[in-house]
């Protein structure tokens, strides 16, 4: 998968099981839940790119790029 310059948050989401951990301790409340029950960035401007959900994430489906220098 290609990160797209300015991209806060990456779902990879074949790897995951939409279990909401990520949405529901999302200190600034940035995420939100599609249709299809995967997390996505719903308020952009909210997030702070502080990794919580990348760390918080079981199966290893988010990544924040700005936390590792991308």
């Amino acid at each position: 998968m290609v990160v797209e310059s300015g991209q806060k948050v990456v779902f990879y989401h074949r790897w995951c099981k939409a279990c909401g951990i990520c949405v529901e301790f999302c200190p600034r409340h940035a995420l939100g839940v599609r249709l299809d029950s995967h997390p996505h960035l719903a308020q952009e401007e909210r997030c702070n790119s502080c990794g919580l959900c990348e760390f918080l994430c079981p199966d290893f489906a988010i990544t924040v790029p700005h936390r590792h220098g991308r």
